[in-house]
């Protein structure tokens, strides 16, 4: 028995030795084959961040975009945001989610593997998410899938059906937003290039800003445009708005790192400084520009500073993050006054906010990333890395370009099933009463 013991312990202890030594790789087989444990601490912290996005959208943008509209359409505008948080969270659940983050197929797109979230339950993902359960990710991403049309509805507010914003939200999640999201976060294409898109600098601000673009100029200007008075008729209300998107940024981009942990810690502290930064950059353009400062210019500067770190929040350091919010406040700022030469009409001027902010951000990661800050990512050309930056700027133009070929496809199909636009009386009456038959205020 004493010497049975003795060659058990030897034995054992051999086995230890071994995986150990370079090239054996015994240790990592067995790592590998363990099974993956939820972190309860994870867990709660994405839940809690999905909780955060969702009232980026609802009350954040509805209120943000709400305000900003006249006093006819406000309930139009509002109801919009809610419309398509629920239309696109269905999409997703049947087969958006499967086809975004599915099984990699050829680099374009994923698999049916999980429609219907067949084969996505409790436990978690090695990929997507280690230490919390698959469920928890879908649920996270979904708010995403959801934020991002919403986004553009901004471009055409004001002359839009509602039936073709429904329409156009639906086709558009699942032809624009799903392969974007594939290619970089699901391990399509871009994703296998290398490319770094912390929390949606490409899939959800260029591919809403592209998309807005191509949206305000398709739909034409608003009835009066240039010379009625348009101004936002309840601009407590955007303030409201604006304080609901600062505080749903952090779990937009501190959620991103799937657990509680440093990276989420440092992309919320970016977030926090680019925002800052955002607003008191576009609030001293605009002061030295027109002679005042407005409130309406320090919330857009905010939520332009948010937009523009939103790439790069998990791969710099807060430094680099207020560089970036001084550059979003005066780049967006510039978008915006020089929309008057281009001659569209953006009504709530997604394009100069989540456009230009978003490729500004994504170029910013290919420069100031540093695995000193996420061993998880790369270095960017200011720390000896120039790749990544051509890489980013690939992002950039595939993004844009994709956006806008196909949501000038989806336009115009929509175009021919219902008709984009409400008639001039419709226009000129409002779309609460001509759409909802409700008004805001009695």
């Amino acid at each position: 028995m004493k010497a049975s013991a003795q060659w058990k312990t030897f034995i054992v202890g051999l086995a230890g030795a071994l995986t150990l030594l370079p090239g054996l790789g015994a240790g990592q087989a067995w790592a590998e084959n363990a099974p993956l444990k939820v972190d309860s601490g994870d867990t709660a912290w994405v839940l809690v961040s999905s909780a955060f996005v969702l009232a980026m959208l609802m009350p954040g943008l509805a209120l943000f975009y709400g305000g900003l509209v006249r006093t006819k359409n406000v309930l139009a505008t509002i109801m919009q945001s809610i419309m398509i948080l629920s239309v696109v969270s269905l999409l997703w659940i049947l087969f958006g989610y499967s086809l975004a983050f599915g099984p990699d197929k050829g680099g374009v797109i994923g698999g049916l593997d999980w429609v219907g979230l067949s084969g996505v339950g409790s436990q978690p993902h090695a990929v997507y998410g280690p230490t919390i359960p698959h469920q928890a990710f879908m649920l996270f991403q979904l708010m995403f899938a959801a934020i991002a049309p919403a986004l553009i509805t901004g471009a055409f507010a004001e002359r839009k059906r509602f039936t073709s914003v429904v329409l156009f939200a639906a086709m558009w999640s699942v032809l624009v937003y799903v392969p974007l999201a594939h290619w970089i976060w699901g391990g399509g294409w871009l994703a296998q290039l290398g490319a770094l898109d912390f929390a949606g600098g490409a899939v959800i601000h260029i591919s809403s800003g592209a998309s807005a673009l191509i949206a305000a100029i398709v739909l034409g200007k608003r009835r009066g445009y240039g010379t009625d008075y348009m101004a936002p008729h309840n601009l407590p209300m955007t303030l409201l708005g604006t304080g609901f998107l600062w505080f749903g940024w952090f779990g937009f981009n501190g959620g991103s790192a799937l657990g509680a942990n440093g990276v989420a810690v440092s992309a919320i502290i970016a977030s926090h400084a680019a925002a800052c930064m955002g607003a008191i950059s576009w609030c001293g353009a605009e002061w030295m520009h027109r002679g005042k400062p407005t409130v309406l210019g320090l919330a857009s500067g905010a939520v332009a500073g948010l937009a523009t770190v939103t790439p790069a929040a998990g791969y710099i350091s807060p430094l680099f993050a207020i560089l970036i919010g001084l550059v979003a406040g005066m780049s967006c700022y510039a978008a915006i006054v020089w929309k008057g030469r281009f001659g569209y009409d953006d009504s709530l001027d997604v394009v100069g906010i989540h456009g230009v902010g978003g490729v500004i951000g994504v170029l910013a990661t290919g420069l100031f990333a540093s695995k000193v800050v996420n061993p998880g990512g790369a270095d960017g050309l200011f720390f000896g890395n120039a790749g990544l930056f051509g890489v980013q700027l690939l992002v950039v133009v595939v993004t844009t370009v994709f956006s806008l070929v196909a949501t000038f496809a989806i336009l115009k199909l929509v175009d021919a099933m219902t008709g984009l636009r409400v008639s001039p009386e419709e226009e000129a009456t409002g779309l609460d009463l001509s759409q909802h038959n409700e008004r805001a205020y009695s």
